[in-house]
């Protein structure tokens, strides 16, 4: 059965409180201005998507109740799933975050990230950002087989990673979102285009130049950098080129500026000199596992542990555009809920595919039917 999903106005209101709510438009930014919530409102409680209505048809557009008739226990099962899963991976919840955001900014949200190599199909798994750094795929399958018994090709990968991210970032006690639903899955992968992920070493300028090209702006770069609140990282990523932060950074023979000197000092010993490139630290050793605004409280004193995460708030150019924004969901976490929320639905929504012609609903998420 198909729908169409119709989404007229794409409103989004985050309920703050009883009392009030803040009214967001679908790119990202407040109906009244271009600022986050202010930080007095209340926390946030949830967000719903006005006005959108699922009807018979055969194109599609995304929308919450998508699979209400064809699987309705869609979203508790992929939660069961996931919470198993974290039982015995205290990562994992990060880690399928990261798939979501990764698939989305390669040719849109549309699974090609979990294809395997085929002969003349080269995977995204295998470029540099991802190899050795994406996981969490066995957990996909998993969700998948458990999906497929349930009602056998009705949901897509590309959604299931978009219902994972949500339900991952609620149980790690962030923010919950009504996900848009009804995205197809690619029959190719993109080798070469995900070898230009957003990057670690990444200045912010460059930063804004990749988001800007799949239709997002600052707040969505700096919101959705906050997914660095919880999960782990590679030692490869702040101890060795092109990332030294810690022993030679830009070719100086010194630490990066912007680096506490303590943290430097403290993850000097986690990531010593020619050490191992694949030892794991916290990205937020206040919190690790815990989705709060403690990443921004961290950036606010020279705590940011990837050169891409202190960018957002001691680069030049962030005093103006990103550095308040860093102020903001330093100060209130329910303002950097509200607006992660909110831009991981416009994250969602870069070209889903939903063409019949185009995409299929994959039986098994890591090869085409």
């Amino acid at each position: 059965m198909m729908y169409t999903c119709l989404s007229p106005s794409m409103l989004i209101t985050v309920k703050v409180s009883s009392e009030q709510s803040v009214n967001f438009l679908a790119r990202g930014e407040m109906a009244s201005s271009g600022s986050p919530p202010s930080s007095t409102a209340a926390t946030v409680m949830g967000i719903l998507v006005v006005a959108a209505v699922c009807l018979h048809g055969a194109a599609a557009q995304l929308c919450e109740d998508y699979y209400a008739d064809t699987c309705p226990d869609a979203y508790d099962i992929v939660k069961q799933v996931l919470i198993e899963a974290h039982e015995s991976d205290t990562r994992i919840y990060a880690s399928l975050l990261r798939l979501h955001f990764h698939d989305c900014f390669v040719q849109g949200c549309d699974g090609s990230l979990l294809l395997d190599s085929v002969p003349g199909m080269e995977s995204e798994k295998d470029s540099r950002p991802n190899n050795g750094s994406a996981r969490g795929f066995p957990v996909v399958d998993d969700v998948k087989t458990a999906l497929e018994d349930a009602c056998p090709g009705v949901v897509s990968c590309a959604d299931i990673l978009a219902i994972a991210a949500e339900i991952s970032v609620e149980l790690s006690g962030g923010p919950s979102w009504g996900v848009l639903l009804g995205r197809l899955d690619s029959k190719t992968s993109n080798f070469a285009a995900s070898q230009n992920l957003p990057a670690p070493f990444d200045n912010l300028t460059t930063l804004q130049g990749k988001f800007s090209a799949v239709g997002l702006h600052d707040v969505d770069l700096v919101a959705l950098s906050g997914g660095h609140t919880f999960g782990r990282v590679q030692c490869a990523n702040v101890a060795f080129p092109p990332a030294d932060r810690l022993y030679n950074f830009s070719g100086t023979g010194m630490p990066d500026p912007t680096l506490d000197s303590a943290y430097a000092a403290f993850l000097s010993q986690r990531c010593p000199r020619n050490g191992d490139r694949t030892s794991l630290n916290d990205l937020d050793p206040t919190t690790p596992d815990t989705f709060d605004n403690h990443y921004y409280t961290n950036i606010e004193v020279n705590r940011g542990f990837l050169i891409s995460d202190q960018e957002l708030k001691s680069s030049a150019e962030a005093q103006g555009t990103t550095a308040p924004l860093v102020d903001q969901f330093a100060t209130s976490q329910e303002a950097f809920f509200a607006s992660f929320a909110q831009s991981m639905i416009n994250m969602g929504n870069i070209q889903p595919l939903t063409d019949p012609s185009q995409g299929e609903v994959r039986t098994n998420c890591r090869k085409v039917n």
